[in-house]
């Protein structure tokens, strides 16, 4: 049965609970030390560092147009800190305030970059531990199905993981996302328009055509990076494809009131020896809010508590 979880009766319904932790939610956290750290193919990531010279150390993902400051990565970050963890929040290529350099962005399946920052990362412990929301949730399951997993990885998390990426984007775009649709098409289409005055190789063309997230993907997260369209994308990028491979103890924790998740990104006994699968009813899209006076939400609480346990 998976722990419970039951929302503040404030947040009536799962949009309220999606909307008030990415509004409102403000971190007391010292700030990190950013770093810029090459990719192979010459480009940068930038990577937010947490250090207090522990020996065990947490890597962030975070979602869908966000960054390393969003609350939600803050609020991981803060948690594992006072667990004695060395915390590393990544931002993908684009999302740290500058344009990258290659005609390439970041997208749901690009672990070339996880495993960029888990090696670098590597250098530095022994023992490594990875936390995913959203987006950055199918990418960490995906980075673990593959054969080039780092072996000091011991744990993972996923939250709120889109991990059947057609099924997810189809749930996006009903009219009852329209909020979320919006913000995310616009900021996207923005980076792909800024990009295109540096990259005289992008094309943007069609982007006035584009009506919503699956076109977009039809005609520039798909092509750009060396896919068809949109749905050989989302079938070679989408986590549940890559589950049955994990070998390492991984909790995968979404509300079944998630507005974004299809049902397909359920999954029950995929791969029951490493992955455990909790779906409480309530939490929204990344929120699980909770008020305990420790300035933490139950989801930062769940995964801290599944990371140190002696079992799956």
């Amino acid at each position: 049965m998976s722990p419970q979880y039951t929302r503040p009766t404030f947040l009536f319904n799962r949009h309220a609970e999606t909307i008030f932790p990415s509004v409102f939610r403000s971190v007391k956290i010292k700030p990190p030390v950013r770093e810029r750290i090459v990719t192979p193919d010459d480009d940068f990531l930038d990577i937010d560092w947490y250090r207090q010279n522990a020996k065990r150390c947490v890597i962030l993902s975070h979602g869908l147009e966000g960054n390393s400051t969003r609350g939600y990565v803050t609020g991981m970050a803060k948690a594992f800190q006072s667990a004695k963890f060395d915390v590393v929040a990544w931002n993908y290529r684009g999302c740290s305030g500058e344009i990258n350099n290659q005609k390439r962005f970041y997208h749901s399946g690009a672990t070339d970059d996880l495993s960029t920052v888990v090696n670098h990362v590597a250098q530095h412990y022994e023992e490594i531990f990875m936390i995913g929301f959203s987006l950055g949730g199918n990418l960490t399951l995906k980075y673990l199905g593959e054969p080039t997993v780092n072996l000091k990885v011991k744990k993972a998390v996923a939250i709120s993981a889109p991990i059947d990426l057609y099924s997810s984007c189809l749930e996006i775009i009903k009219p009852h996302n329209w909020i979320y649709h919006q913000r995310f098409l616009k900021s996207l289409s923005k980076k792909v328009r800024d990009k295109a005055k540096v990259r005289k190789d992008l094309d943007v063309s069609m982007l006035s055509k584009v009506k919503n997230l699956k076109e977009f993907d039809d005609y520039f997260t798909g092509p750009i990076h060396g896919y068809r369209d949109a749905i050989e994308y989302y079938s070679d990028c989408s986590a549940l494809h890559y589950l049955k491979n994990i070998e390492v103890p991984t909790l995968l924790l979404s509300a079944i009131n998630d507005p974004f998740l299809g049902q397909s990104c359920y999954p029950m006994a995929a791969n029951p020896t490493y992955l455990k699968t909790e779906y409480p009813g309530q939490g929204g899209h990344v929120g699980f809010t909770l008020f305990n006076g420790k300035d933490l939400y139950w989801s930062e609480m769940r995964a801290l508590s599944f990371i140190e346990s002696t079992t799956l």
